[in-house]
């Protein structure tokens, strides 16, 4: 049986942490920490991660899963062996990357309780669709003040994910780009492993069923957005929120693959449906079929085929995240 938590002390409206002084909200949180320490920087910042959510003025009750443990059962199983509710545990805090958030969603939705992020991961998309500074502290700091906001949750075949979930080159590159790659060269690993890729990268055709249409297209990548960053440092579109309860889908219809290097800044800012080959538009559910299954890309990783049905749903866990516009 791990400890408990601290017992509950009043908060004051500041609180001294070093040589500056922290904002605190009227509600003592008490939070269950579950760090990824597969995670690129999980493993050596766990302890500070620990430290920083408790400098904030968070009560902190970590438990570290055992190996092969799924984190959304790490979730259920550390708030079991842990007081959850009046005077216990009221919130989670998830230290990892996108792909430990997005394993982390069942065991969230069950727990019913919001959530913070300490972005330790590779791209960390989804902490800095929502305006959570990379650095720990900061990101202690958002935990402590913020209030929590609603966050939405895409679903493809019953997969649930944050980001992007996407069939063509970028579920070819999430294949190509394996852990111990993402975990040694960080963010170059993607243009590494897209580097090799591109040049074999041949168009499909797709049909997309949504709002009453069916489009029948040839194309390299379709993206069904939910976030507004994904990939490391590509955007779905400038205006995307993880919060607007809309799908950002872009179709990237380019026949040959030189076009897409020429596409990467626009790909990178989010205005890539400027181009006369993208489609892009909004909604809120969408079929997609191919002629033979293709894997689709859920935040990073392969979990399903096509053909492929996306469901939106909206307000689905409640983050504590900064109110203000997503900063990229």
């Amino acid at each position: 049986m791990l400890p408990q938590p601290p017992a509950a002390s009043p908060v004051s409206s500041a609180q001294q942490v070093g040589a500056g002084t922290i904002r605190t909200t009227n509600e003592n949180r008490r939070a269950l920490l579950i760090v990824n320490r597969r995670a690129r920087r999980g493993d050596e910042e766990a302890e500070a991660a620990h430290d920083a959510l408790e400098m904030a003025g968070i009560g902190v009750t970590r438990f570290d899963p055992p190996d092969g443990m799924a984190c959304a059962d790490a979730i259920t199983t550390g708030l079991a062996r842990n007081h959850a509710g009046e005077g216990g545990i009221n919130c989670v805090v998830i230290g990892g990357g996108d792909g430990t958030l997005n394993a982390a969603i069942p065991g969230l939705r069950k727990a019913g309780l919001p959530f913070g992020i300490m972005p330790l991961g590779t791209a960390n998309d989804l902490a800095r669709s929502l305006g959570i500074p990379l650095e720990l502290e900061e990101a202690a700091r958002v935990i402590a003040e913020a209030a929590p906001r609603p966050v939405d949750l895409g679903e493809v075949n019953g997969h649930p994910y944050f980001n992007v979930a996407s069939i063509g080159f970028s579920a070819e590159l999430a294949g190509e780009l394996k852990a111990d790659a993402k975990r040694r060269w960080g963010k170059l690993g993607y243009g590494i492993a897209a580097f090799r890729l591109l040049r074999r990268a041949r168009p499909f055709t797709a049909t997309l069923i949504h709002d009453g249409q069916v489009e029948r297209v040839k194309t390299i990548q379709v993206s069904v957005g939910n976030g507004r960053h994904y990939g490391g440092g590509m955007t779905i579109s400038e205006d995307a929120r993880p919060d607007d309860g809309l799908f950002d889908v872009y179709s990237l219809e380019v026949e040959h693959w030189w076009r897409l290097v020429a596409l990467i800044p626009w790909l990178r800012s989010g205005t890539q449906g400027r181009w006369h080959d993208v489609r892009a538009f909004r909604t809120t559910a969408l079929e997609l079929r191919t002629r033979k299954p293709r894997p689709v890309n859920t935040d990073g990783e392969l979990t399903t085929h096509t053909p492929a049905v996306f469901r939106l749903h909206r307000a689905a866990l409640q983050v504590f995240a900064p109110p203000d516009e997503p900063q990229d």
